[in-house]
C-alpha cells in the first residue's frame, strides 16, 4: 500500500509531505485548491508523460517520491525481483522532471525508463477518474470489465494464442496461394529444363574426360603411325635402331674402362639407357596395339560434346558447371512440388487451428455468460442501493459473425439498462443519463475492485453529478471497500467524505506574488468543521455542525 508521498515544486505545490494510512482516506478542499494534485503527482511518479509545464514556476525541477509497503504484494515483489530492483518490504519510486522537460525515473535508487515505472505502477495502485463512466459506453471497455470480473485470464490468453496461430497459418496459405500462378509458370519451365538435363544426364568430371577421349579418337591415325615409327627407330628396325647403337657404344666403353676406370660411370649410364630404351619400346608397343581407330565412337563423343556445349551456352554456365546446374534445377523443382504439398498440409492445419480456436472461444463464452449473470445481479443490487430502486442492469452476449470474430473471442458484449418500471432493457447509451452512468460506473468499479489484487484504489471525483441519498450510498460502498483495501477518494460530497477512516484537506495560499497548495490531515474537530462547510458553504450554522457530527457519528460538543 501507499505509505508516504513527497512532492516538491510540482505545479502549484512548493513542498508537500503526506503520510497515508490504510482503509479509506478522503480528500476535500475548496474548488480550485488542487484536490487532485496528489493524484496527479502519483500518476507522474508512476510513468505518466512528463513535460516542463509540471514544474512550479521559478523552480529548476519537480521532484516526486512515493514510498510503498510491498510486503504483502506478491505481484510487485515478483516484478521487482525479475528486474533486480527488490529492496525488502519497501519500494521507493521517484520521478524528477527538469524545467526543460527532461525527466528521470528511479526505483529503489536505480534509474529506469518511464515504461518500467508504469509497469510497476500496475502492481501498486489503480486510478479511477471522474470520466470513467464515459468509457463505460464503449464495447471494448465493457468486454474488458466482464473479463476482469470473470478472472479468466488464462482462458482469454489461450483464446488469443489460438487466434494468432490460426491467423498465421491463413496468412502463410494466402501468400503461397497468391504466388501459385507464378509458381506454375516457373514449374513448367523447370520441368522442361530438368527433363532435358535428365535426358542428357551430365556427370561430374565427365566433360574433361570427353575432351581427352575426343582428342585421342580424332587423332588416332597420327598417334598410331607416329608411335610405330618411334618404335622402329628405338628398337624394331633390323638394320639400324637406337637400342643397337647404344649396345655397341656400351660394349666399347666396357673395354675402354679396363684401361681407364674413369669411364666406368659413363659406361653405367649407357647400360641404364639401354634398360630405359628397352622398357620404353615395350610400353610404346603396348600403346600402339591399343590405339583405336573407331569412327563410330568418335562420332558419339563428338555429338555429346556438341550437345554439352549447346546446353552450357543455353543455361549460360561454364562447361564444367552443367552437372551442378542440373542438381540445382532439380532441387528447385522439388521445392515447388513441396509448396503444393505445403498448401495441402496448410489447409488441413488451418481447419484444425480454426476448430481449436472455436473450442477455446466457446469455453471463453461460457465463462463470460456465467460471469455476466453474476455481475448483472451485483450491479443491479448496487444500483438499488444508489437510489435507483427500479433499475435493472443486464449484460447481453451475442455471437459475432465469422468476419467479426477475433483474438478476444466470438462474443458481442452489450451493457443494457432499464431505469424505470415497465421500460425495456436497452443499450446503456440510449437510456442512461450522465448521473445514472456515474452511479453504474462506480458500482462496477467497486465490484471489480474486490476482484483484483491492486492494493491501492484511487477514486478521483467519481461522484460528480450525484448528491443526497445517492451520495450516501456511494460513501457506504467506498467505506465497505476500504475495510479490506486502501482507498483514496477525492470528493466534494460530505456524505462521501464523512465515510473516510481519515480525511485530508487541501487549501490554497497566495501572498499576492505566488500561489501555493498545501495538504494536511484533519483532526476530529477539524473534520466536523470541514463536513459542515461541505454541507452549508462558508456560512456554517449550528445545524450544519450538528449534521456534520451526525454524518461522522461524532458526539455533540
Amino acid at each position: 500500500m501507499l505509505c508516504h508521498l513527497h512532492i516538491s515544486n510540482f505545479a502549484i505545490v512548493r513542498a508537500l509531505e503526506i503520510d497515508w494510512a490504510g482503509g479509506m482516506s478522503t480528500i476535500t478542499g475548496e474548488t480550485g485548491a488542487g484536490k487532485s494534485i496528489a493524484i496527479d503527482a502519483l500518476s507522474l511518479c508512476l510513468g505518466e508523460r512528463a513535460d516542463a509545464s509540471v514544474v512550479r514556476p521559478g523552480a529548476d525541477k519537480a521532484d516526486i517520491v512515493a514510498s510503498f509497503d510491498v510486503s504483502k504484494l506478491t505481484g510487485a515483489q515478483k516484478w521487482l525481483a525479475e528486474q533486480d530492483l527488490a529492496m525488502g518490504s519497501e519500494c521507493i519510486v521517484r520521478r524528477v522532471v527538469s524545467n526543460e522537460g527532461r525527466s528521470r525515473g528511479y526505483i529503489n535508487g536505480v534509474q529506469v525508463p518511464a515504461q518500467q515505472l508504469k509497469a510497476l505502477g500496475q502492481h501498486l495502485l489503480s486510478i479511477h477518474g471522474q470520466h470513467a463512466h464515459q468509457q463505460l459506453l464503449k464495447n471494448d471497455y465493457q468486454r474488458q470489465l466482464i473479463d476482469a470480473f470473470a478472472g479468466h485470464a488464462d482462458t482469454l490468453e489461450a483464446t488469443r494464442t489460438a487466434w494468432r496461430g490460426w491467423q498465421q497459418l491463413q496468412r502463410e496459405y494466402s501468400e503461397l496461394e497468391q504466388s501459385q500462378q507464378q509458381r506454375d509458370a516457373q514449374r513448367q519451365l523447370l520441368e522442361y529444363q530438368v527433363a532435358e538435363l535428365d535426358n542428357f544426364a551430365p556427370l561430374d568430371d565427365e566433360y574433361p574426360n570427353l575432351e581427352a577421349e575426343h582428342s585421342r579418337l580424332s587423332h588416332g591415325n597420327t598417334l598410331l603411325s607416329q608411335s610405330q615409327q618411334c618404335l622402329q627407330l628405338l628398337y624394331d628396325d633390323e638394320q639400324q635402331n637406337i637400342y643397337q647403337a647404344l649396345s655397341v657404344a656400351a660394349a666399347q666403353l666396357e673395354q675402354l674402362s679396363s684401361l681407364d676406370p674413369a669411364l666406368n660411370s659413363i659406361q653405367q649410364m649407357l647400360n641404364d639407357a639401354l634398360v630405359q630404351t628397352e622398357e620404353a619400346s615395350r610400353e610404346l608397343r603396348r600403346y600402339a596395339d591399343k590405339v583405336e581407330l573407331d569412327p563410330e565412337r568418335l562420332q558419339q563423343v563428338d555429338e555429346r560434346l556438341s550437345l554439352w556445349l549447346n546446353l552450357s551456352r543455353k543455361h549460360q554456365v561454364a562447361h564444367e558447371e552443367l552437372p551442378a546446374l542440373h542438381q540445382q534445377l532439380s532441387a528447385q523443382l522439388a521445392s515447388l512440388t513441396g509448396d503444393d504439398k505445403r498448401l495441402l498440409q496448410l489447409a488441413a492445419d488451418i481447419d484444425s487451428a480454426q476448430q481449436q480456436y472455436l473450442a477455446q472461444a466457446q469455453l471463453l463464452s461460457e465463462q463470460r455468460r456465467e460471469a455476466a449473470a453474476a455481475l448483472s445481479r451485483q450491479v443491479s443490487n448496487s444500483m438499488h442501493e444508489l437510489s435507483m430502486a427500479n433499475a435493472r442492469f443486464e449484460i447481453v452476449l451475442s455471437p459475432l459473425s465469422a468476419e467479426q470474430a477475433g483474438a478476444n473471442g466470438t462474443d458481442a458484449i452489450e451493457f443494457q439498462v432499464s431505469t424505470n418500471p415497465g421500460q425495456p432493457l436497452q443499450a446503456m447509451h440510449k437510456v442512461a443519463s450522465g448521473g445514472e452512468l456515474s452511479r453504474i460506473s462506480l458500482a462496477i468499479q467497486v465490484i471489480l475492485a474486490d476482484k483484483v489484487t491492486t492494493p491501492t484504489l484511487i477514486f478521483d471525483e467519481v461522484d460528480v453529478g450525484i448528491s443526497g441519498p445517492v451520495a450516501a450510498g456511494v460513501g457506504r460502498l467506498l467505506r465497505q471497500l476500504g475495510d479490506s483495501t486502501q482507498i483514496i477518494c477525492v470528493t466534494h460530497l460530505p456524505q462521501v467524505a464523512s465515510q473516510g477512516h481519515q480525511q485530508l484537506f487541501v487549501e490554497k495560499y497566495t501572498d499576492g506574488i505566488a500561489t501555493e497548495t498545501r495538504m494536511r490531515t484533519l483532526s476530529d474537530e477539524e473534520r466536523i468543521s470541514e463536513i459542515a462547510r461541505l454541507l452549508a458553504g462558508e456560512n456554517i450554522s449550528a445545524s450544519a455542525l450538528a449534521n456534520a457530527r451526525e454524518l461522522l457519528c461524532a458526539p455533540a460538543v
